[in-house]
């Protein structure tokens, strides 16, 4: 009976990873391409303050970026000590793990367009409500400590990640520089990269949602969401999502499929955008704001960040269901499928060979040597890169 429950939920987990494969590869390329041409060396002299520019800068900045919650949360404390506005790099991170190619396209297959507009729309509002709340409780006194601290460099998770910047900002047209070889190696790099920094999310993601999906009844998520009380359940859903999310471990493109479980399982439609925001305050990374900033300063963040997701997450509730767009359905895609020889197989093997190809240049071109250097403090990665 157990080895019968352990092979459906990892039969799940599979049939679950088959599913996305090909989105995964389709979203991390074309991140790989917008990274190989977008610097990073720019960010701290455009991210001086908290004004509307700079915030819509760090947005941006983070949209062209890697969506490891990890690599953002260390390019962001790098950014602050060299002078960026504290609240411009927590709006970049925000931005690098919830407006990034990879998340809409994986959310576009598995949820469907209203969750991704709905991203889309809920992530620049969460940041809003996030810098509303800086001005009014961030003390100077906080953000100088949390100075101090990140000075000392302690070490977290993907500093060298962070710190790797390959791009390709000369050489002709956009066109001709992602075409360039510098191009294509810096593309294959960027790919490769950031595959290794969140496989270990995505799968965790998939094992989880495959032994829910496949041990937790329906009548529990029913119970649990309050879905016989609609009005409670359009406030419970946003409140308990960043909570399920806090204590998942699981940050970045790993939490959709869980995402979809919760979304069959009753929680509602706000509910799954403040899980999927939640990436950012995941214990894992709770931890490592620890370590950057104090504890005091990650105490805070949690605290503004989960008040942010929660209200943004609220507000697309409202303001979604008032426009008649909230899915009528509860049949999230992944959850349902199953291996036939279909298109997603199809685009499977198109997708692996041309992840195929950029392994083959990654490793060609010296890419093993860097992919050691991930974890490295981000001093030493910026020296060996």
């Amino acid at each position: 009976m157990v080895v019968d429950a352990l092979m459906h939920a990892l039969s799940m987990a599979f049939v679950m990873g088959w599913e996305i494969l090909w989105p995964l590869i389709l979203g991390f390329a074309l991140s790989a391409v917008v990274q190989a041409v977008v610097s990073h060396r720019e960010m701290v002299r455009l991210l001086p303050d908290d004004r509307p520019r700079s915030i819509g800068m760090a947005l941006a900045l983070g949209a062209a970026s890697s969506s490891c919650s990890y690599a953002a949360v260390a390019l962001a404390r790098s950014i602050f000590r060299k002078g960026a506005s504290f609240t411009a790099a927590m709006a970049f991170e925000i931005a690098s793990t919830n407006l990034v190619l990879e998340l809409s396209i994986i959310m576009l297959v598995l949820l469907g367009w209203q969750f991704t507009l709905a991203e889309f729309v809920g992530a620049p509002i969460m940041v809003a409500l996030l810098v509303l709340l800086f001005r009014t409780f961030l003390k100077p006194q906080l953000v100088d400590d949390a100075r101090r601290q990140a000075d000392r460099g302690l070490v977290g998770r993907m500093e060298g990640h962070a710190e790797m910047d390959m791009s390709v900002a000369e050489g002709g047209s956009l066109w001709q520089r992602i075409t360039s070889d510098r191009g294509l190696t810096a593309i294959s790099h960027y790919f490769v990269m950031d595959w290794a920094a969140v496989w270990l999310d995505i799968a965790g993601g998939l094992l989880i949602s495959g032994a829910l999906a496949a041990w937790v009844p329906q009548q529990f998520w029913q119970s649990f969401f309050l879905i016989d009380h609609p009005l409670l359940a359009t406030i419970w859903g946003p409140i308990v999502g960043p909570l399920v999310a806090v204590i998942s471990f699981v940050c970045s493109v790993g939490n959709i499929p869980l995402a979809a479980v919760l979304w069959n399982g009753g929680i509602s439609f706000g509910g799954v955008i403040a899980f999927i925001f939640a990436d950012l305050i995941v214990l894992p990374v709770l931890n490592i704001y620890r370590k950057y900033y104090g504890l005091k300063m990650a105490a805070f963040l949690l605290v503004t960040f989960y008040a942010a997701m929660a209200g943004a997450a609220l507000i697309v509730e409202l303001a979604f269901g008032a426009l008649g767009l909230i899915p009528s359905e509860r049949r999230a895609k992944v959850v349902e499928a199953s291996l036939t020889w279909n298109y997603t197989t199809w685009l499977n093997l198109i997708f692996l060979a041309l992840a195929a190809m950029l392994i083959w240049r990654f490793v060609r071109t010296g890419g093993s040597h860097m992919l050691r250097m991930m974890n490295a403090p981000a001093q030493e990665s910026h020296r060996a890169a």
